[in-house]
């Protein structure tokens, strides 16, 4: 049985969309039905224009569907991602999040897997802090954290993080993190499979 993934992240220019695609990629690879999102960006314009690879984005992904919670009704399993943000995420991503409370009150994200995914400008912005701030969501939601943990060998060439892979850098993801997203990807769709079909 393949599942049904929603990769719903926030990317302002544009590391974080790339991991996200790397990770639906992944999901794909593995039989999974995949919905990529991004949420809806909610800073000012002054802000957005006073960086123009911000402005760049926007404008490149304009076209990928904004998340609702139909996607998260839908899904199987969840990858959320989210660049750091004084070691946590986004407030776009967690607007998005706080409007889930209905679902979470109805058990609908519950016993599904979930991972997450994040980006910072330097090796120690905040990488692992954003994660596990972000897992904190999945284990209020109920979820099943399915993280890389170092259960293949592509996870250490990327940065051997543990929890969810991470790019750091101002630069573009590098193929060595891209693949171990695709990787994370891969992993999820495949345990949340196992588990729709009542195997271990």
């Amino acid at each position: 049985m393949s599942a049904k993934v929603a990769v719903i992240y926030y990317s302002s220019t544009g590391n974080v969309h790339q991991l996200a695609t790397a990770v639906a990629e992944g999901a794909e690879k593995a039989g999974a039905e995949v919905r990529l999102r991004r949420v809806a960006e909610l800073a000012p314009d002054v802000a957005i224009d006073a960086n123009p690879a911000w402005r760049q984005h926007i404008e490149a992904t304009k076209d990928i569907e904004v998340a609702t919670l139909d996607d998260v009704s839908w899904a199987d399993a969840y990858a959320l991602g989210s660049p750091t943000r004084f070691g946590n995420i986004a407030s776009q991503l967690k607007q998005f999040i706080d409007t889930t409370g209905g679902l979470w009150s109805q058990g609908v994200m519950a016993s599904k897997p979930a991972t997450g995914f994040t980006s910072a400008s330097n090796r120690h912005g905040g990488n692992e802090s954003t994660t596990l701030a972000l897992y904190n969501t999945f284990h209020h939601w109920g979820s099943i954290i399915v993280p890389p943990g170092y259960t293949d060998p592509v996870v250490l060439p990327a940065g051997g993080n543990p929890y969810g892979i991470a790019h750091h850098g101002a630069d573009s993801p590098t193929e060595e993190t891209l693949r171990a997203a695709r990787y994370q990807g891969e992993r999820l769709a495949t345990i949340t499979a196992r588990l729709l079909a009542g195997t271990k």
